[in-house]
């Protein structure tokens, strides 16, 4: 089709109006009545115009004929939910179009809107629930992170509340660093918000979240009830203790009703990988792990795969960022290999993900190897999936499958999946997936396949961590279109 200048202008000068008129029916739904919405996985809560049409152009990747979703497509039905007084929900705006194209069978958008939405329809503030409590016991990376998706995702105050942080003092100005650290990070960038500090009483404030900032050098030491914190589930992300009688210490404290450990566990604490079998967790689970992050890349991809192809035995490498447990030059480390200057080399380590693996997947047992090489970069990593699998694939069918996986499935928010050739580390940071399959890599020879799996170790991780809370706390919505 040959387009004119003035006729490209004018229809992006009409989608960025459509755009811009989303902006306040998103946010409406979401502070007023704990609905969020997406674009195939990409939230759209408090982003801007220039993002909302960006996740729109996403979802040509998602489509079988690379269509660009049309705001023209989505606005109508954002408006029709906006009029139905819906309760809490999760509604993906995306598949909601692909469903109404397929399904809505003559009626208006507005008519498939009510019936589609009808278990939450004029259920608005029916549901009293004032919010769960999270207490973060450490603030290093992933605690940072977690806070900022916690903070974000506040809404009404009806979810997870960020109530405070437990860390040892390290300076006079202790808590201004930590407050600058939270503000500003080299790898994701400033905090989207305002913070303020208050010396005098210890606390930030952060986009309205008032959190309490503990110091302690004891976890058992700490009384949350003096700062109105109750039942509260208490995120260990020292690494400290890893089984249940070190992380139980928690429990000793007023207030404290359960503990997330974001580290693999020890013994015979459930490691929880979101997606997969986060419906192991039940009331009398005080204590479980998130698993790690390598774990969480790959067993919602490993589970995929063998679902379809089953996989006989595989070995998977991890590419991983360096992390702080390194050194920036070489000195003494405990570890093997690991005292030399995580900048300046890439280090052969171990990596317990393959038998991580089999705890969240049993039918994985035995038949996975693994190892790990840290590398000179400060996020996002990789993992490779040499796999034999039981049935002969092509490439184009397994990759076609994962699309269809990342799209369509109950494992959209653990796997995205790319189809580029010139996508690098860097394109990953600020992922909210567990993994993200580059098709582009995938190699496949009748019933081997090797599979690349991008994952933000950090940022990406984190947002597990978040959905295991959420599943805890019993916060987490139905999920539309059914």
């Amino acid at each position: 089709m040959n387009q004119k200048p003035d006729q490209c202008l004018g229809e992006w000068i009409d989608r960025e109006a459509l755009a811009e008129a989303m902006i306040p029916l998103i946010g409406q739904l979401y502070r007023n009545n704990n609905v969020v919405t997406s674009i195939f996985g990409r939230s759209l809560i408090n982003r801007s115009v220039i993002a909302i049409l960006k996740a729109h152009r996403f979802a040509r990747h998602r489509q079988s004929d690379e269509a660009e979703l049309s705001v023209h497509d989505t606005f109508p039905i954002l408006k029709a939910m906006s009029e139905l007084k819906l309760g809490a929900a999760s509604v993906d705006l995306g598949k909601m179009v692909g469903k109404y194209k397929e399904a809505g069978a003559g009626r208006s958008v507005e008519q498939f809107v009510r019936d589609e939405l009808a278990e939450v329809a004029g259920k608005q503030n029916t549901v009293q629930h004032k919010g769960t409590d999270v207490v973060l016991y450490g603030f290093g990376r992933i605690g940072r992170l977690l806070a900022r998706i916690l903070i974000q995702k506040t809404g009404g105050g009806d979810g997870l509340r960020l109530r405070a942080i437990v860390v040892r003092k390290g300076a006079d100005n202790d808590l201004a660093k930590r407050a600058s650290l939270l503000r500003r990070d080299s790898v994701h960038g400033p905090f989207d918000g305002t913070i303020t500090v208050d010396e005098e009483n210890n606390t930030i404030l952060a986009n309205g979240n008032l959190i309490q900032v503990i110091y302690s050098n004891d976890p058992t030491s700490v009384d949350y009830t003096q700062y109105g914190i109750k039942d509260a589930i208490v995120v260990d992300n020292t690494g400290k203790w890893r089984d249940a009688e070190g992380l139980g210490q928690h429990l000793k404290c007023p207030g404290a009703a359960r503990v997330v450990l974001t580290a693999p566990g020890k013994g015979a604490l459930k490691n929880i990988v979101h997606g997969i079998n986060h419906r192991d967790i039940t009331d009398e689970d005080k204590i479980i792990s998130a698993a790690s992050c390598t774990t969480n890349a790959i067993v919602p991809v490993l589970k995929a795969v063998n679902d379809r192809f089953g996989i006989a035995n595989g070995h998977v490498e991890t590419v991983h960022s360096y992390t702080n447990d390194q050194n920036l030059i070489d000195n003494f480390h405990k570890g093997s290999r690991r005292g030399r200057s995580a900048p300046l080399n890439m280090v052969i380590t171990e990596t317990g993900a393959a038998t991580a693996a089999a705890k969240a997947l049993p039918e994985l047992k035995d038949k996975l190897t693994g190892n790990a090489i840290r590398v000179p970069t400060p996020n996002v990593s990789m993992a490779i999936l040499n796999l034999n699998l039981e049935k002969s694939t092509s490439r184009d069918e397994i990759n076609e499958y994962l699309r269809q996986v990342a799209m369509f499935s109950d494992l959209h928010k653990q796997i995205d999946f790319v189809n580029s050739s010139e996508v690098v580390s860097t394109d990953f940071v600020g992922s909210r997936h567990a993994g993200v399959v580059d098709a582009e890599a995938t190699i496949c020879t009748d019933n081997r396949v090797v599979l690349y799996v991008w994952y933000d170790n950090e940022f990406g991780y984190s947002c597990q961590v978040v959905r295991v809370l959420e599943d805890m706390a019993g916060v987490n919505p139905l999920a539309f279109p059914r």
